[in-house]
């Protein structure tokens, strides 16, 4: 049985691959800028804590008895420097401050991968992008086989971006800027790593777009442990306002500025929207939306389920996604989701939810609406959500990560290394 190797900065998807792995019998290790063990969680979790506290989430259960290998106190100087950078270096110090936790993180991980002296030739190792140039430098000097996850469509989402910024003059501040090491830092991944992994066809698309070859992309779709099949919403009171739910960023990117004219657009009908989620557009731009539409702010972990059982619809019109997860989230809770193409294949059109043209505020608006004055149309795509959601499970995850694929008995290591088996 093929053993990997994770390596991952942060708890992303609340560690989903690691997970599936582990529960799979194939995790050999996990290596993690911070982990908090019951000690850690002690110590963070307490009320004297403050901002540390959050670091108590770095953990899951699922993994307590998973080989573990995380830089805790050196993480502390990594994310000092990363703030210092950020904001020594203005509208690009983020990306800067990415690619210097990355490299640290990449080269500690290479570090002790070379202390090692038990690692099998067939071991495979996965990591997500930014975080792994160094390593995979070193893993592919040796000849082990490698995984890259790249999480979002790199240039081609800054390009949809900048176009944003510029229709949508005043609703953040300036243009994005990316200096070009953090694209070529991404690029030089994707030429050592053995295959890329992405979470949709449309990353895949774009990767295509700036030379990945196709071969050398699968798409692996994200997944989500949470509210099961069974659960149902409750019926909606026909005399109420259909509640329309935003949740996530808002931001130019996840397509706010067209749920505001789309509900502008409703502003006579019995509709609401809730907009939950850090906001990252200008005060002058919030104060434009329709009185139909309220701000919430940021939501905690345990508070986003009472938003989704408050709802009747999810929106996601999104301008670029490598995913998106929420909308596995809504429906796992019941929730049809209007969405457009530029995200995770998740919604079926007309059986679960709606898609849309980007960038449609009037498209948006019609979809909306028809679940306004179709309560059977609302009802089925109600009932069918929980179902499709239970399609993304973490065991389903595991199977497409463990059949991804399998290893030629005496292949040339440098070239045609794999054997594809995932459909």
């Amino acid at each position: 049985m093929t053993s990997w190797i994770c390596a991952q900065i942060g708890a992303r998807e609340h560690y989903a691959v690691p997970r599936a792995l582990h529960q799979a019998g194939r995790l050999c290790g996990l290596y993690t800028d911070f982990w908090a063990d019951a000690v850690w969680r002690k110590l963070v979790a307490g009320p004297a804590s403050g901002p540390l506290r959050s670091l108590a989430a770095r953990f899951h259960n699922d993994l307590a008895a998973a080989p573990v290998t995380s830089w805790n106190l050196r993480s502390f100087s990594w994310e000092a420097s990363s703030r210092f950078l950020s904001h020594r270096e203005g509208a690009a110090g983020k990306y800067k401050s990415y690619l210097e936790t990355g490299s640290r993180f990449a080269c500690a991980v290479r570090d002790a991968l070379r202390r090692q002296r038990n690692l099998a030739p067939e071991t495979v190792f996965f990591a997500y992008d930014t975080g792994a140039l160094e390593t995979l430098e070193w893993i592919r000097e040796r000849g082990f086989r490698s995984v890259l996850d790249q999480m979002d469509p790199n240039r081609v989402e800054v390009d949809l971006v900048r176009e944003e910024e510029q229709r949508w003059p005043g609703w953040q501040d300036g243009m994005t800027e990316v200096p070009e090491e953090y694209f070529q830092r991404r690029e030089q991944e994707w030429e050592l790593a053995d295959r890329v992994m992405v979470n949709s066809e449309f990353s895949k698309r774009a990767l295509i777009a700036q030379g990945v070859p196709p071969e050398k992309l699968v798409v692996v779709p994200l997944c989500y442990e949470g509210a099961g099949s069974d659960f149902r919403p409750a019926l909606r009171d026909e005399s109420m306002p259909l509640r329309v739910l935003w949740l996530g960023q808002v931001i130019l990117r996840k397509g706010i500025q067209y749920l505001l004219e789309a509900a502008r657009q409703l502003a006579g009908e019995k509709i609401r929207f809730d907009v939950v989620g850090p906001i990252g557009i200008s005060p002058e731009a919030v104060a434009s939306a329709p009185a139909n539409v309220t701000f919430h702010g940021r939501a905690s972990r345990d508070q986003i389920g009472e938003w989704y059982a408050q709802a009747d619809v999810f929106v996601l019109p999104t301008i670029s996604d490598g995913f998106a997860l929420t909308q596995l989230e809504a429906m796992a809770h019941g929730l049809p989701v209007i969405a457009t193409p530029n995200c995770g294949d998740v919604v079926r059109h007309e059986t679960d939810g709606l898609i849309i043209p980007v960038r449609d505020a009037q498209a948006l608006a019609k979809a909306i609406l028809r679940y306004r004055l179709s309560t059977e149309l609302l009802r089925n795509h109600q009932a069918a959500a929980p179902a499709k959601a239970n399609q993304f499970r973490l065991a389903h995850l595991a199977g497409n990560l463990s059949g991804l694929e399998v290893r030629q008995p005496n292949d040339d290591l440098a070239s045609n290394r794999w054997i594809e088996t995932y459909a």
